[in-house]
């Protein structure tokens, strides 16, 4: 719904775009913070789980020499796009649900 307050104070939809703006850091503050709005955790916890997967995998390939590097840069263009995406659904108060971890985060708010 447009306009419907969180637990802390925010529209659901600004606080569905910041669960998304510091990645996986904000989604766990947002998600630890409400604890009724099922859209805000919803999206806290597809950032968590989005974002953190990425870190993991670029922390693992930022070892590899050349193809991890040139992996890890193409994984952090296709995370910025993504970034952006979910960040501008969010904020038109979309349930924009990834393949798995769309399904992970409904299964888990």
């Amino acid at each position: 719904m447009a306009g419907e307050k969180t637990s802390t104070g925010l529209e659901q939809n600004v606080a569905g775009l910041l669960c998304y703006v510091a990645g996986w850091i904000t989604g766990l503050v947002f998600f630890l913070m409400e604890k009724e709005n099922r859209f805000v955790r919803f999206h806290a916890m597809q950032s968590i789980v989005v974002f953190g997967a990425l870190t993991v995998v670029s922390v693992i390939l930022s070892v590899i020499p050349i193809i991890g590097w040139i992996v890890g840069w193409l994984l952090g263009v296709l995370a910025l796009v993504l970034w952006i995406v979910l960040m501008v659904k969010a904020y038109q108060n979309q349930w924009y649900k990834l393949p798995w971890a769309g399904d992970f985060a409904e299964k888990h708010i």
